[in-house]
């Protein structure tokens, strides 16, 4: 069960958002790089980067970020926004991005996200971000009719190394992770899932370590790291003695 520390990017600086919504943006640190190391001292191992200006433009737009990220810290690296072609998914992969997330072209591209998984086996997750149970696209400006779990089956045998479910409406809100439809989803597909959206204090990672979550892979965390809710160290430990039991 992996905790994954949470890095926004807008306009070159670590942001989050409320609800996905831009214009609600708060930075909580000008050099992302900067944060990235602070998540590795106090003990992560993993790190989850949005490039979200990217989300919306359709191509990376956080590049020379998502660079200095790679060059300051050891951590492994899943990152999305704005991956959606292939020639997109090789530069990051060679520059050192452990894995990729495909959000929006998995709704309207899914042969890439095969051909992807199939190129580069476990090191391509997808992204689905749900509004009333409907996937957002193009940065969650544009809701599909489809449902998560409409999306995900599409890849069941695609080798997709996981699918990363978020609820749009928790998301920066500090409302705790929507386990009851996270669960569902992850024992209705075979594709690992991580939680993402809302998760607010150390009840969620208390959460995460009961029975039915173990199908799980992990969770995203953002603001409430950034603005203390959460002690690291406290999450950490918890979950490396649940793993250990």
């Amino acid at each position: 069960m992996i905790l994954f520390p949470a890095i926004d990017l807008k306009d070159g600086l670590a942001v989050r958002l409320e609800q996905g919504d831009m214009a609600r943006a708060t930075v909580f640190n000008r050099d992302p790089a900067q944060q990235a190391h602070a998540f590795e001292t106090q003990g992560f191992r993993h790190l989850h980067v949005v490039d979200l200006d990217g989300a919306f433009a359709g191509k990376p737009m956080n590049v020379t970020a998502v660079e200095r990220i790679l060059e300051t810290v050891g951590l492994c690296v899943q990152l999305g926004g704005g991956i959606r072609d292939m020639a997109t998914i090789d530069g990051w992969l060679d520059k050192g991005v452990n894995r990729v997330i495909i959000g929006t072209a998995a709704v309207r591209d899914p042969a890439l996200v095969k051909d992807a998984a199939k190129a580069y086996p476990k090191r391509v997750a997808v992204g689905l971000d749900a509004r009333d149970g409907k996937v957002a696209v193009e940065g969650w400006a544009e809701q599909s009719e489809l449902t998560v779990l409409d999306i995900a089956r599409r890849f069941e045998d695609a080798g997709v190394a996981a699918i990363i479910y978020t609820d749009v409406a928790r998301d920066g809100m500090l409302q705790g992770i929507n386990w009851d439809a996270t669960i569902a989803l992850a024992e209705a597909i075979s594709i690992p899932v991580i939680a993402s959206g809302g998760l607010a204090s150390i009840k969620d990672i208390e959460r995460m370590t009961q029975p039915d979550a173990r199908k799980l892979e992990g969770a995203i965390a953002g603001r409430a790291l950034y603005d203390g809710r959460l002690d690291p160290a406290q999450a950490i430990t918890l979950l490396r003695s649940a793993r250990a039991a």
